[in-house]
């Protein structure tokens, strides 16, 4: 579907450019961001990389597990019954706090871990905690917004963290929301599922 999607406005894009009598400027346009998307790649890659490692030393040196401890109170409250299953408690502890690092791209394949650990469940909470990990993986809060930032340094700014207060303060909010929300609109499904 990106792929088609692509592929139609860079048709587009042509077609206009040619009927302005722009083709010229589309192709400089093309170039530049060619240029540009790469030198972005490689500030997002060493982010990454620096943050990957510290993640990396982080779990070997034993702070993720004291930090999945210090989040089991609140993953046990949201996900009612997660105990029971220790390797879907570590996966999605380890996918929040993929996040709060600010490291999406670590966080993705831990989710992906933690739904496939979440499903093996089978009761009454296993769609209730699939979509409450979606939603507290959007809306991914984040004590270090390490990729914004590095996007923001990369294009000039001049302070590239002092987005952290609104990032935190919107992320805890939408959270919040979010997992209410999820919360009301499975609890019909738990309770029936309880009745069985």
């Amino acid at each position: 579907m990106i792929g088609k999607l692509i592929v139609t406005l860079m048709i587009l894009s042509i077609m206009f450019g040619a009927a302005e009598g722009n083709l010229d400027k589309v192709s400089a346009a093309a170039l530049s961001s060619c240029t540009s998307a790469i030198e972005l790649i490689i500030t997002l890659a060493g982010s990454m990389a620096l943050w990957g490692g510290v993640m990396r030393v982080a779990e070997k040196s034993g702070i993720t597990a004291l930090c999945a401890k210090l989040l089991s109170p609140l993953t046990r409250f949201l996900f009612r019954g997660i105990e029971k299953n220790p390797a879907a408690e570590n996966a999605v502890n380890m996918n929040i706090i993929a996040n709060l690092f600010g490291l999406g791209n670590a966080a993705t394949p831990l989710g992906i871990k933690a739904v496939k650990e979440l499903n093996r469940e089978h009761n009454g909470h296993t769609r209730r905690h699939t979509a409450m990990l979606v939603v507290l993986n959007t809306a991914s809060i984040q004590l270090i917004p390490t990729t914004i930032g590095a996007i923001r340094m990369a294009h000039g700014a001049a302070s590239p963290f002092d987005i952290t207060l609104p990032i935190l303060v919107t992320s805890f909010v939408s959270a919040a929301v979010a997992c209410i929300t999820a919360h009301a609109l499975y609890l019909p499904e738990v309770k029936k599922y309880a009745r069985r």
